[in-house]
């Protein structure tokens, strides 16, 4: 279910607003807590963007939306290929000539040269599948020419190497060794790893120099970013505790072997990798920039002087590029950055509103830190240990220190008698229950959550229900309860409660129920099961004398 900001967007993206359409957009595509990753409802939102001419929205079109959906409408969405190819990625470049040269596909004639010009400035710019591609389209163009098969061959191997693409053999081996280096990272064999990619990368930093002339400059492919982003990571000691890259936990601290790594040659390797969009090196600069770890902490001796040589305007560009495109870590640091002292912008909302955007993308430290700032606020808002069990919980399954026992001291299971002798009495009188579901029900959660007699026999289920946690609150009927939470177990318990807030949603929980009043409802549960009038352990002593 969306939250509030998300509701917000949503209507104003309804309306026509192009900012809202296209965060939406944005929202759809990499996904978040409350609103699942759907890649066609991100087109759809971000394609309505690009009708209104918005830049960002054709190249987040160009970048992520995959061939496979774009075949589905190659003619409305190609353009917006199109003008992210003229933007300069040549990711969309291959998408729009894949659109355009499809033989199944119908394509204006005057597109076709273009696409080949893009389908040209991707397998220079070393993408396999281009390549293969281009190849495939110069001997079309050789048979439809009706010459022999031997003058095709040449024909086609002159045409790629007048346009730099290399040789099928060769495509392939570059494939395989990349599948080679991507079987070590996913195995967590860094110093294999290393080995084996380091040369490979400075070779493409070399190439990268040797081409020095802005209009010799190539975009680099997915397999040579990653490959330098990799490297990066794994040589850089900044990144030590730097959770969720690629999904190996912590790669700057892996144990791979030292290496010895100039600290110019590894700033190349992030800026090389962050231009071509690569998240893991944009966070890596935003961090560098901002000189700090990922949770705030300065990078190197702590002198207060290193604030005056932080670039935290350039470390806030790079992060929000990070976020955007995924990394829960960029908004927690962006969050670290806004309520530093030495920030001038400093704002404490705003280093908020970033955690908890770290904290519903699943980053255990921020969800750790939203529970904690939450229960220490409960006093200006009495439902903030309710959100505080929220937080807590989704930390303590990624077993974050301390998240546990809090979440005990929080919402405890009560097992002293008055809490736990109401739900026996379910087994031992299931019969005499059979006619009457709602008190049955009352029992079967007094015997689910170690209710107190009162808080089953007063409590409004609907309302008490949070999802995560129930709100056991009958102080409005029950002058001298107290107000306390209990956890929810996912699995059989979540379940069992579900079926019964189902029973209880048309009902009417309060006094003018059918159920009547605390006293009504204590004597309908003693005469059906025939229980003896208690001294005072439920706190109804003035109730004697109303089971004769």
């Amino acid at each position: 279910m969306a939250n509030r900001e998300e509701l917000a967007i949503i209507r104003n993206a309804r309306a026509g607003q192009v900012a809202a359409q296209l965060a939406l957009g944005k929202l759809y595509l990499f996904g978040s807590s409350s609103l699942p990753q759907s890649l066609p409802t991100a087109l759809h939102w971000l394609e309505r963007a690009a009708r209104q001419d918005c830049p960002p929205a054709w190249q987040l079109i160009g970048n992520h939306i995959p061939l496979e959906l774009a075949q589905r409408d190659a003619a409305g969405v190609s353009q917006w290929y199109e003008r992210a190819y003229d933007d300069g990625s040549v990711h969309a470049g291959l998408v729009f000539a894949q659109l355009v040269l499809d033989p199944l596909a119908p394509a204006a004639q005057q597109q076709q040269p273009k696409a080949v010009r893009a389908l040209e400035d991707a397998a220079r710019a070393g993408f396999s599948h281009a390549q293969v591609l281009l190849t495939r389209q110069h001997e079309q163009v050789a048979s439809r020419a009706a010459v022999t098969p031997a003058m095709a061959a040449r024909t086609s191997a002159a045409q790629g190497a007048l346009h730099g693409a290399r040789p099928v053999p060769a495509q392939y081996a570059a494939m395989a060794q990349h599948a080679g280096l991507d079987a070590l990272w996913f195995a967590r064999r860094w110093a294999d790893y290393l080995q084996l990619a380091l040369p490979q990368a400075r070779a493409l930093v070399d190439e990268h120099g040797e081409r020095g002339q802005p209009g010799e400059l190539r975009r680099l492919a997915p397999d040579e970013i990653a490959l330098l982003s990799r490297c990066a990571r794994l040589m850089d000691p900044a990144l030590d505790g730097v959770h969720g890259v690629d999904g190996v936990g912590d790669v700057g601290g892996a144990g791979a072997a030292p290496v010895p790594c100039d600290p110019g040659e590894l700033a190349i390797f992030w800026e090389l990798a962050a231009a071509e969009h690569d998240p893991h090196a944009q966070l890596a600069l935003g961090l560098r920039s901002a000189r700090m770890r990922v949770d705030g902490r300065r990078i190197g001796s702590g002198d207060a002087r290193a604030a005056h040589v932080a670039n935290f305007k350039r470390a806030i560009r790079w992060l929000t590029l990070a976020g955007e495109q995924g990394l829960a870590e960029a908004w927690y640091a962006l969050s670290r950055i806004c309520i530093k002292p030495e920030f001038s912008q400093r704002n404490v909302a705003d280093a908020q509103r970033y955690l908890e955007r770290a904290a519903e993308m699943g980053y255990r430290d921020a969800q750790l830190e939203c529970g904690h700032n939450a229960w220490r606020a409960r006093r200006e808002n009495e439902n903030n240990d309710v959100r505080a069990v929220y937080w807590l919980q989704k930390a303590a399954q990624q077993d974050a220190p301390d998240a546990a026992g809090l979440l005990h001291k929080i919402a405890p299971r009560l097992t002293t008698t008055p809490y736990t002798d109401t739900g026996a009495l379910l087994a031992l009188h299931a019969g005499a229950l059979a006619g009457h579901p709602l008190l049955a029900a009352r029992l079967e959660l007094a015997q689910l959550f170690n209710l107190s007699r009162p808080e089953a026999l007063l409590l409004d289920v609907v309302a008490a229900d949070q999802g995560h946690c129930l709100v056991i609150d009958i102080r409005a009927s029950y002058g001298r309860s107290k107000r306390r939470l209990v956890m929810v177990a996912p699995g059989p318990e979540r379940q069992a409660l579900d079926r019964i807030v189902r029973l209880f949603e048309p009902v009417d929980c309060g006094p003018a129920g059918p159920e009547g009043n605390y006293r009504q409802r204590l004597y309908r549960l003693r005469t059906l099961l025939n229980i003896a009038q208690p001294g005072s352990d439920d706190g109804a002593g003035t109730d004697v004398g109303l089971a004769a």
